[in-house]
């Protein structure tokens, strides 16, 4: 599949168009995998390259570093196909980034055949992540567990530790 956004004949003023390729693997064999397995489990198989992470993953170029018992990290590099208008990586891109961090660690604590979905969260933006901001690393942890609801937070850090932005989470618990 093939999309494109530039048009037919840009201005020179705009330079030379730049590409990306992004590669995912077939989301619904990862998920045949998923029954009869802890959300634990899933996601260590998932760690381990024993199954593809999801889509979402290749198209922002995450990937998962370390997993838990209610805590995950992911590392992602921006780069400047993630720009807003004014010259930052978009602040959706954090805010997937914390998302997708603190719902697995809510899958972590989750039994086999049991899932979760987002349903709310709170991102704080305390610094600017641009291109040259080099690897980040996005933590994620479960704060309280539940049957009907469970509560996470995550942040995102650089290389050196610099605390870029931070979320509060709450996910649904699905079946169980």
């Amino acid at each position: 599949m093939t999309i494109s956004t530039e048009p037919a004949t840009a201005p020179a003023s705009w330079g030379e168009p730049r590409s990306k390729t992004v590669y995912w693997h077939d989301p619904k064999i990862a998920l045949a995998a998923a029954p009869g397995r802890t959300g634990l489990e899933f996601l260590t198989a998932m760690l381990d390259g024993e199954i593809a992470g999801p889509p979402i993953g290749g198209l922002l170029g995450m990937r998962p570093v370390s997993v838990g018992p209610g805590d995950i990290v992911f590392a992602c590099t921006p780069d400047e196909s993630m720009y807003n208008p004014i010259g930052l990586v978009h602040g959706g891109v954090a805010c997937t980034l914390l998302d997708s961090a603190a719902g697995c660690a809510v899958h972590t604590t989750l039994p086999a055949d049991v899932g979760y979905t987002s349903i709310e969260i709170k991102v704080t933006y305390l610094r600017p992540i641009h291109a040259h901001t080099g690897e980040l690393r996005v933590h994620g942890w479960v704060t309280k567990p539940g049957r009907r609801v469970a509560f996470a937070e995550a942040d995102v850090r650089d290389a050196e530790g610099a605390l870029l932005a931070t979320a509060t989470s709450s996910c649904l618990i699905l079946g169980g």
